[in-house]
């Protein structure tokens, strides 16, 4: 049993068996199902023990020294409620059923597979810290627009700019290009005059290739480039050495001739 629970591909072949019954018993036909249930039941029971298993080989301490077992540990002790309705009655098990779903948490530990994955992360952290400052001005200018929007348009739109927070989902909306002609086309509808409704369309129009198209770019520009950055300082270096050699070969030929 032992080779079973300290088995990095068994222990990863349980999750995935796991998440695909936990999977299946979230569809209504199949939530009652016995052998699904009975699975599910198996599965915690397995997980808990592992961990003692681990707990007794390798100590507290040193179980809880691992960080992805200290995650395992938090994920099961969650999960744990959701064995008690097969063993006691209780009337409402919603609850307990939405804890079970903590468990498909565990699948993150694919992630420990993923190829040079601390670089991707710390490529990651400095994209967002590069970003910062660009996405704050997109908020900045969001909530201006959504202010300014729901002011003209309000009454002419309510589902859409009936009030600032309506009305900053919807400047959004229209940022990802997403009901960039359906919202000035409903809009355009109900507006009696055709000059207000001409202008109408073209202010959304500046929204949309303003902040849409070259706004959104330029924030994935500007995050693509710093994720990519090690790629061009490895490159970077790299050249380096080799002008650096180069020098050094002209050298030795100058001092030769």
């Amino acid at each position: 049993m032992k080779r079973i629970f300290f088995s990095e591909r068994a222990i990863l072949l349980a999750i995935f068996a796991n998440a695909l019954v936990i999977f299946f018993l979230n569809f209504p036909s199949y939530e009652h199902q016995p052998l699904l249930i009975g699975l599910d039941h198996f599965f915690v029971l397995f997980f808990v023990a592992e961990a003692i298993v681990k707990i007794r080989a390798w100590s507290w301490k040193g179980y809880w020294a691992a960080w992805w077992n200290r995650f395992d540990f938090i994920v099961l002790v969650l999960s744990l409620p959701s064995l008690m309705m097969g063993f006691l009655d209780i009337p409402d098990t919603s609850a307990l059923l939405a804890l079970r779903l903590f468990r498909m948490v565990r699948l993150l530990r694919f992630f420990r597979f993923v190829p040079r994955l601390p670089q991707l992360l710390e490529g990651l952290m400095r994209a967002l810290k590069s970003s910062v400052f660009v996405i704050a001005v997109f908020a900045l200018i969001t909530f201006l627009l959504s202010l300014f929007t729901c002011a003209l348009f309000r009454n002419v739109a309510p589902e859409y700019f009936g009030n600032p927070l309506i009305s900053a989902f919807s400047i959004f909306q229209l940022f990802t290009i997403e009901g960039w002609n359906e919202i000035p086309g409903l809009i355009a509808e109900r507006w009696n005059d055709p000059i207000w409704a001409f202008f109408m369309r073209l202010y959304f129009a500046f929204i949309v290739l303003s902040c849409g198209m070259f706004g959104m770019s330029f924030v994935t520009a500007i995050f693509v480039d710093e994720m990519t950055a090690d790629n061009n300082r490895e490159l970077e270096q790299k050249i380096d050495k080799l002008c650096s050699q180069i020098q050094h070969l002209e050298r030795l030929l100058s001092d030769r001739s």
